[in-house]
């Protein structure tokens, strides 16, 4: 083993290396932990302001344990934490500002390897991409689904939010039962139940080899999330010993691995975005035809909300996720390192499917269609998303008059508009809420039916946005439209009436107005003003890169390494 990063602290002579240990030892920390062990940062997003992750303080402990075990020193450090559901104006804003955090963070101090403790939606991808960039041995440990909740004899998940503001909005539920929902859902600890962006994300690292086997699915209440905790614990000693960083395990297999095992388990389209900067920091050539191409022949294996029936619980139950890749043996690259230094075919080999009714076979999947599906056109150049396991069949062939919300703040005003020009054969599209736009490219692309839809028994529109949509969600939606239409994209120039084919099938996406009458249109299009001039948001204005690249900061591609230029004392 090379001469570990943290020596060029601790192990210092003289007045340096005396200044570096004595204050550390002012923790009650005895001598023998500076002799040359290495030393293991545990990277913590606990906040109580990040519901989803409030138990990381009980993970990182089951982690120090087994850094001990085998012989290291553990550091617990905080780094800035992305709560989905209270941060404003939304998180992505933020996942950047993260990634920075938790770079700098791991560089600066040292540390020899590190454990990522994360869990809501953009705690894990910042995490990733922020260790990519210093690029020192990394295990991620995700903090768990909760438990499905119960309501009224039915089981219940992040999903039904959808419905449940649906039924109360028809009067089908009242005041006092939506509060009671509420109160019924988020149960326990752990992100949301359902295949969301966080266990969409739970499963990305799993699948590029950077957890332990099983850490997707384990629930957050279950002991045996502990236990893998204390086990990261231990193999992130080994992997430091063995110099095995995150390029030697983030291959270009790695990527294609996860793209097809998204697919199975009917993950968020969120992951495109996320893969994307995770490839782009580590400096994998990764492009949205990957996602396409990748994921087209891969059937919905899982049967998980909301593309399915299930919860994330249910499918730990059934296998895990280590089941789900053993089924897709034949497509996968078994060979692609993880974590534990074996391939992660060798680590799904002793698994089993205890119930069918959650995971099915590539001759027997739940539905043929799954995965991303990546449409282009003039209205899309550079491409736009579908989930096609969570849309309507009838709708992935469409076309339709354009009704058009050209703000979020639009869209509220004029939803319920008992006036609004829309009927069942309408598209929906909502401008300026991507990267620049909103800033932050928010989580409302799939918006609401109004209630004069819903009263007639439409439940689903073709909707089409430069924003995202949470994984939890469902519905014949796309996506991260790009250009966005603050970026000057032709989706700035849709007006109502305006015809628009969507062909999901054939891939495309078209405005069909000419390019003459779009030229004459962008001449008197002017962006919105945004008023923003100082601060982070201000530099993410100026530096985020369109969705289709990830959406991360021009100037935080690739890696900057873990050396650090300059010595202080």
């Amino acid at each position: 083993m090379e001469k570990l990063r943290s020596q060029n602290w601790f192990g210092k002579k003289g007045k340096d290396g005396f200044i570096y240990r004595a204050w550390m030892k002012n923790q009650g920390i005895p001598d023998d932990m500076f002799d040359g062990r290495p030393v293991i940062g545990i990277c913590n997003t606990w906040s109580e302001l990040t519901p989803c992750n409030a138990h990381f303080r009980d993970l990182a402990e089951s982690v120090k344990k087994g850094v001990y075990e085998a012989g290291g020193y553990p550091v617990e450090f905080p780094v800035m934490s992305l709560g989905e559901t209270l941060i404003k104006p939304t998180a992505m804003l933020y996942r950047n500002l993260a990634s920075m955090d938790v770079e700098e963070s791991i560089r600066a101090n040292p540390i020899d390897g590190v454990v990522l403790l994360c869990g809501c939606d953009k705690t894990t991808p910042s995490l990733v991409m922020g260790a990519c960039s210093v690029d020192i041995p990394t295990l991620v440990i995700s903090g768990g689904p909760m438990l499905k909740g119960h309501w009224r004899g039915k089981d219940i998940g992040t999903s039904d939010v959808w419905r449940f503001a649906e039924a109360f909005k028809l009067g089908e539920i009242n005041e006092q039962q939506f509060v009671e929902a509420e109160g019924c859902m988020a149960r326990t600890q752990g992100h949301c139940a359902v295949m969301g962006t966080a266990s969409t994300m739970a499963t990305m690292v799993e699948a590029l080899g950077l957890s332990l086997p099983n850490n997707a699915a384990i629930p957050a209440a279950d002991v045996r999330r502990k236990v893998i905790s204390q086990l990261s614990g231990r193999r992130i000693v080994e992997m430091v010993k063995e110099d095995l960083t995150l390029s030697k395990i983030l291959t270009r297999e790695a990527f294609e691995n996860a793209i097809m095992i998204n697919a199975a388990i009917g993950g968020s389209t969120n992951f495109v975005i996320h893969l994307l900067a995770i490839a782009g920091r580590i400096g994998v050539e990764l492009n949205m035809e990957d996602f396409d191409k990748f994921s087209q022949n891969i059937p919905l294996l899982a049967n998980l909300q909301p593309s399915g029936s299930f919860f994330m619980e249910d499918l730990y139950y059934a296998g895990g996720l280590p089941a789900v890749i053993k089924e897709m043996k034949n497509v996968l690259h078994n060979d692609a390192l993880t974590v534990n230094g074996k391939g992660i075919g060798a680590n799904s080999e002793s698994a089993e499917v205890f119930d069918r009714n959650i995971v099915g076979t590539m001759e027997v999947p739940f539905k043929e269609s799954s995965g991303i599906a990546v449409v282009r056109g003039n209205l899309a150049p550079n491409g736009a998303v579908i989930k096609p396991s969570a849309a309507t069949p009838a709708l992935m062939t469409h076309r339709g008059k354009a009704v058009v919300f050209e703000t979020i703040e639009d869209y509220h005003a004029r939803i319920e508009d008992p006036d609004l020009d829309i009927d069942e054969h309408s598209i929906m599209v909502l401008k300026n809420v991507g990267p620049k736009g909103y800033p932050g490219m928010a989580e409302v692309g799939n918006m609401g039916i109004p209630k004069k839809l819903l009263e007639k028994g439409v439940h689903d529109l073709v909707r089409i946005s430069d924003g995202r949509m949470s994984g939890t969600g469902f519905g014949t939606v796309v996506l991260h439209v790009s250009p966005e239409a603050a970026d000057g994209g032709n989706l700035a120039l849709v007006q109502n009436g305006d015809y628009i084919s969507l062909d999901v099938p054939n891939r495309t996406l078209n405005l069909e107005v000419s390019d003459e009458e779009l030229s004459k249109r962008r001449k008197n299009w002017q962006p919105i003003d945004m008023n923003i001039t100082r601060g982070y948001v201000s530099m993410y204005i100026k530096h985020v890169e369109q969705a289709h690249l990830g959406a991360d900061m021009d100037f935080l591609k690739g890696k900057s390494g873990s050396v650090v230029s300059r010595d202080s004392h």
